[in-house]
């Protein structure tokens, strides 16, 4: 979802307040406010957006926006559940339970992509919406048709989406940083010296490589491997099952 290009009078964000035919803004109500509040975090970045700005993006009283949601915190939590909206909008392009889980990651990975800090948008939400719970309906259950107990189903969709949303939120804060921010390579190239850390040297090819999917794809293939030798019925370390 793009933001509108030109700013109007009543939008310093450059996000145009939407309008009737007759030019006044539409009804305000929550699907609306979430569709706007996206559209605000693609311009203007999560630590940006208030409600007093949304507010001013959707050309209405701050105030009014409490009638929906109380605290921002609640209006990340619907956001969160709309970033989740196409991710089960196609059916398995495989048969095998483990490209069913790779393919579900993928998908969550593309959604949390597909806004600007759509990660941090998504984390510790906990939303409880359609969208979310089917996500998480639909991981579980391709773990256990596989022959996964409840529980280690569980414990393993968890991994999953950990796993995923942590390295988004990573890919995310380092395509976003700015020019010799934190996350550019060079700082990294530039403290490691060859005899100090001989290990670090030979792996900064890859440690200093922007190829995000490759990095992800690594590490849910581990992820994968993992849950293949353990097995279905099969008792991981530590969990007492």
């Amino acid at each position: 979802m793009s933001a509108a290009s030109t700013p109007s009078p009543s939008s310093p964000s450059g996000v145009r307040p939407a309008t009737t035919g007759r030019g006044r803004p539409p009804k305000l109500d929550q699907a609306r406010t979430v569709e706007v509040a996206l559209a605000l975090l693609d311009e203007v970045g999560l630590d940006a957006l208030t409600m007093r700005r949304l507010a001013e993006a959707m050309d209405v009283r701050a105030g009014a926006l409490y009638r929906y949601f109380a605290t921002k915190h609640e209006l990340l939590t619907a956001m969160a559940e709309v970033l989740l909206a196409d991710c089960l909008d196609r059916p398995f392009r495989s048969p095998d339970w483990s490209e069913r889980v790779a393919e579900l990651a993928r998908r969550m990975r593309t959604a949390l992509l597909g806004h600007r800090d759509g990660a941090r948008v998504y984390a510790g939400t906990h939303a409880t919406g359609a969208h979310t719970l089917g996500f998480a309906d639909a991981l579980i259950g391709v773990l256990r048709e596989a022959g996964f107990t409840a529980d280690h189903a569980g414990r393993a969709a968890l991994t999953v989406v950990h796993f995923t949303l942590g390295h988004t939120l990573e890919e995310q804060a380092a395509r976003q940083g700015v020019d010799a921010g934190p996350a550019d390579p060079e700082r990294l190239r530039a403290a490691v010296a060859p005899g100090q850390y001989p290990h670090l040297t030979a792996a900064l090819p890859v440690l200093t490589s922007t190829d995000f999917t490759a990095h992800f794809e690594f590490g849910l293939g581990l992820l994968l491997q993992g849950l293949r030798a353990l097995g279905p019925g099969t008792a991981p370390p530590g969990t007492g099952g």
